[in-house]
């Protein structure tokens, strides 16, 4: 059998009632705009996103759990909610496109109970209002760019990391890869 994949997928991303917050209305242009990002969004379906993490998780072989189950959480929100979290995580009092918090940063316990259990990688947090923009900027589809950037936290989840200009482009070449093997090639910019 392989790779298990339990997912929490949380979509928090109401751009309707956020403009309707902040602005006292509709701003007539972006709620046509707004509905064809929502139903981009409500298109992909949880089965959907679990089926591209346990591929992504099988191409990875990330051998950390004893019976190749694995646990995460994904939470698709809007640049009004990820700025907080990227200032008082990153230091960064702006919108971001995509957060993770890796469980496994922290050592947690060896007990034979936990090895029955799923192993939690952590939480993904993408901003669609992000996405959705930079889907534009690169000529691609949203659905394309949420998973993008929903293998961008994976591999931050498996311990990747990108602090210089080599390991980022080592790790844009290994999302290339995964999202490949889903079915989605990119063209190269």
């Amino acid at each position: 059998m392989g790779i298990q994949v339990e997912l929490c997928l949380q979509n928090c991303y109401l751009p309707t009632e956020i403009a309707s917050q902040l602005l006292g209305a509709n701003p007539p242009d972006s709620s046509t705009a707004d509905s064809a990002i929502e139903a981009e969004v409500a298109a992909i379906t949880p089965e959907h996103w679990e089926t591209w993490f346990q591929r992504w998780l099988e191409q990875l072989q990330p051998n950390l759990s004893p019976i190749q189950a694995y646990e995460l959480s994904l939470r698709l929100t809007n640049d009004r909610d990820i700025q907080p979290l990227n200032a008082q995580y990153r230091q960064q009092d702006k919108p971001t496109d995509v957060l993770a918090f890796a469980a496994l940063e922290v050592d947690y316990p060896q007990s034979e109970e936990l090895h029955a259990l799923p192993l939690y990688l952590g939480d993904i947090i993408i901003s669609v209002e992000t996405a959705s923009k930079q889907a534009i900027v690169q000529g691609h589809t949203l659905t394309t760019e949420l998973m993008w950037l929903a293998s961008h936290g994976l591999l931050h989840l498996l311990g990747w990391d990108h602090p210089d200009e080599d390991s980022l482009t080592e790790m844009l070449i290994q999302q290339k890869a995964l999202l490949s093997t889903v079915g989605v090639s990119l063209r190269d910019s």
